[in-house]
C-alpha cells in the first residue's frame, strides 16, 4: 500500500480518529465518519469525471462486476436476455456469466485476436434485439493488453442497452474520463492503485434511472444497492491511495516502462522465448512471457523461494493451471503451458528488477539442462 494510504486509514481505528459508524448519524461521531466517507466518494468522482451519487462501494471489482453484470440481467430480463463479453475476462466477469447462463441467459463470449485485441466489429456482429449488456475489461490482468474502449463506448451509446467496464487494472494507470466516455457501469478494486484490499466501488451512470437489482438486501446503505455497515478506515484509504496515483500517473508509467525494457533484455539473452499479446498496445508493468522446453509448473517451482509470479491469475485456486487467457488468444502447446505472468510497479526498483532477470534467466538455463540429461 502507499504509506499515506496507510497514514489515512489510521486515522479512523482509533479512539482519537473518526471510528463510528457512518451510517450513525444520531451523534456527532457518525456524522464525523459520515463526512469523511463522502468525501473520499467526491474525490475518486472527481479523478473519475463523474457525479459523486453515482459510486457506489463495494468490496472490490469482483463485487462489482458481479453487482453490475446480474443487476443488469435481472433488472431487464423481460426486456432481452443476451449479454455480450470476451473469452479473455477476468473470472469474476466469466464465472457471472456462467450462472446467468444457468438461468437461462444466453452469453457470447467473444475470441480476441493472437494480440489479445477484441475487434469492435466482432461485438457489433454479435449484437441482437435481444442484447441488453456489453461487459469488457479495459486492461487484461494476465497480459497488460490494452482494449480500445472510448471506441467501443462511443461505438455503443446509440444503442439500446448498457456498456460495463472492468477497470481494476487500468484505475490510476490511465486516465478515465466519464464524462466524455460514455461508458455505463465501472468496477474499481482499490488495491490494484496501492490502496487497501477488500474496498472497491462501482460506478453507475444515473443511477436512480439505471435502478439495478440489488445482490443483497438490509440497512439500505448505498442508496440500497450494497447494504452493510461502510469501512470508513477502507474508503479513506481508497481515496487516497487514488489521488496519489493520478497525480503519479505519468512518473509510474515512466518507471515501469524503464523497468519493463530491462527485463526484457535479459530474459532475451535467452533462446526461444516467446512474449505473449499485443507488445505495443499494453501496459508495461505486465510481462507475460514463454520459455520454450520450460513449463510453467517447474519455473514456478524453481523460483517461489526468490521470486512472486504466477501462471495466471491470482484470484484462481492455487492450482498451476493453463491461462484461459492466452488459451482464448489462440495460444496452446509448449507456449500456452510455458507461459508465466510477472508484474511489479511504483515500489520495485532498478535492483529489484534486475535480480529478478536473473533469477529467471538461472532457472530456465537449469531446467533446459535437466532436461537434455
Amino acid at each position: 500500500m502507499a504509506p499515506e494510504a496507510v497514514a489515512s486509514m489510521m486515522q479512523c481505528l482509533t479512539m482519537d480518529g473518526e471510528f463510528a459508524n457512518p451510517a450513525s448519524l444520531q451523534h456527532e461521531f457518525g456524522e464525523q465518519a459520515n463526512a469523511l466517507v463522502e468525501e473520499a466518494r467526491s474525490e475518486i468522482a472527481h479523478f473519475l469525471s463523474c457525479k459523486s451519487k453515482d459510486l457506489i462501494f463495494t468490496s472490490g471489482a469482483t463485487e462489482s462486476n458481479n453487482l453490475a453484470i446480474k443487476g443488469i440481467a435481472l433488472r431487464y430480463q423481460n426486456k432481452g436476455k443476451h449479454i455480450i463479453t470476451s473469452a479473455s475476462e477476468h473470472k469474476a466477469v466469466l464465472d457471472t456469466c456462467k450462472y446467468l447462463e444457468s438461468i437461462g441467459f444466453k452469453i457470447t463470449y467473444l475470441r480476441p485476436d493472437i494480440n489479445g485485441q477484441v475487434s469492435l466489429d466482432s461485438i457489433l456482429d454479435a449484437l441482437t434485439k435481444q442484447t441488453i449488456l456489453v461487459s469488457l475489461m479495459q486492461i487484461n490482468n494476465e497480459t497488460g493488453i490494452i482494449q480500445d474502449i472510448e471506441q467501443i463506448a462511443q461505438a455503443l451509446k446509440d444503442k439500446d442497452l448498457f456498456f460495463h467496464v472492468d477497470a481494476a487494472q487500468s484505475a490510476g494507470k490511465l486516465k478515465i474520463d466519464l464524462a466524455k466516455t460514455p461508458i455505463d457501469l465501472l468496477s474499481l478494486s482499490a488495491h490494484k492503485f496501492y490502496g487497501p484490499k477488500g474496498i472497491g466501488c462501482l460506478y453507475v451512470r444515473n443511477r436512480r434511472q439505471t435502478n439495478l437489482t440489488p445482490l443483497m438486501h438490509g440497512g439500505g446503505q448505498e442508496y440500497g444497492l450494497r447494504p452493510g455497515t461502510l469501512p470508513t478506515h477502507q474508503i479513506v484509504g481508497m481515496a487516497t491511495a487514488f489521488k496519489i496515483a493520478h497525480n503519479l500517473i505519468l512518473s509510474d508509467y515512466q518507471h515501469c516502462t524503464h523497468l519493463a525494457k530491462i527485463l526484457t533484455s535479459q530474459l532475451q539473452q535467452l533462446e526461444g522465448i516467446h512474449f505473449n499479446g499485443d507488445q505495443i498496445n499494453k501496459l508495461p508493468n505486465i510481462v507475460n512471457v514463454s520459455f520454450d522446453q520450460v513449463g510453467a509448473d517447474s519455473l514456478l517451482i524453481a523460483l517461489r523461494d526468490e521470486l512472486a509470479i504466477a501462471s495466471g491469475s491470482a484470484c484462481n485456486t492455487g492450482a498451476i493451471e493453463a491461462s484461459h487467457v492466452l488459451r482464448a488468444m489462440g495460444i496452446e502447446g509448449d507456449r500456452l503451458y510455458g507461459a508465466v505472468r510477472i508484474s511489479f510497479g511504483r515500489y520495485t526498483n532498478e535492483t529489484d528488477i534486475q535480480k529478478a532477470g536473473q533469477h529467471i534467466y538461472t532457472a530456465v538455463a537449469h531446467l533446459r539442462q535437466l532436461a537434455l540429461a
